[in-house]
């Protein structure tokens, strides 16, 4: 693998690591988690998370792309697109336009760029089923994209292991700290880091009898789709106030505070 010196991730809440520590101790995520391995292979790895939770694709081009190449990367990468999957109006030219922009811009730069796909989310969130052609076509444009700028792609819409619910946090939003280990592996992996520790299947499980299931989509619905919609109509985003946590490239061997420095 070519050793990476400055790795600088744009992105959303995925990105910023929800669902893998939390607003008090600090949020890890899968890309401080493919930092720490890269550190690994390059001791005097540099650093950037620029990605902030709740941003459409199209504010994480206009807020984030300007300043990850301000920052030189030799590594990018780039997650865009579930927050625009979720709104209304959701436009998937448009989303995909913005991404490719990115893939673009960085590319040129010289950065080699990861992307990714989106698994289907109705997997994850029976209420979401509905939205299953809005991902396929963004997936399908996110694809010719990837291709058309030499982007490599972890798509993970055809890995089964991400669609099984032990990978996400209680809210199916967000995933949980097997989630991002494992994505984490998986773009490592593509990099050129052996892993093959994310394609491994959990341990079966029984499935749960009809009332339980019935039972925890009405405590969901109360507890995050309820919150999430209130927000929508409020005009509100979980962005509001929000600034990169990690914003300019600093050395991982001194991330020794909260949970980017933990194993």
């Amino acid at each position: 693998m070519t050793p990476y010196t400055r790795y600088v991730a744009l992105g959303d809440s995925q990105t910023e690591g929800l669902g893998d520590g939390d607003d008090v101790g600090g949020h890890r995520g899968w890309a401080d988690r493919l930092a720490e391995r890269l550190a690994v292979a390059e001791p005097g790895l540099l650093y950037a998370n620029l990605a902030v939770r709740g941003t459409l694709a199209r504010q994480i081009r206009d807020e984030q792309l300007a300043v990850a190449l301000e920052l030189r990367p030799d590594l990018a990468t780039v997650m865009a697109g579930m927050n625009d999957l979720t709104r209304p109006r959701f436009d998937a030219a448009g989303v995909a336009e913005a991404v490719e922009d990115m893939y673009a811009a960085l590319t040129a730069a010289g950065a080699h760029v990861i992307g990714v796909t989106f698994p289907d989310i109705g997997r994850i969130m029976p209420l979401a089923r509905p939205l299953t052609p809005r991902v396929l076509d963004l997936n399908a444009r996110i694809r010719a994209a990837a291709a058309r700028h030499g982007v490599t792609l972890v798509d993970t819409y055809p890995m089964e292991v991400f669609t099984d619910a032990r990978m996400w946090s209680p809210d199916r939003l967000h995933a949980c700290p097997e989630g991002h280990a494992r994505f984490a592996a998986a773009v490592a992996d593509a990099l050129g880091l052996p892993d093959d520790s994310w394609t491994r299947p959990l341990p079966p499980v029984p499935s749960p009898a009809a009332w339980r299931t019935a039972a925890a989509e009405l405590r969901w619905i109360a507890t995050f789709l309820g919150p999430w919609l209130g927000r929508r109509l409020l005009g509100r985003s979980s962005s509001d106030g929000r600034t990169a946590k990690r914003p300019a490239l600093t050395p991982w061997a001194q991330s020794t505070s909260g949970m980017s420095g933990s194993s």
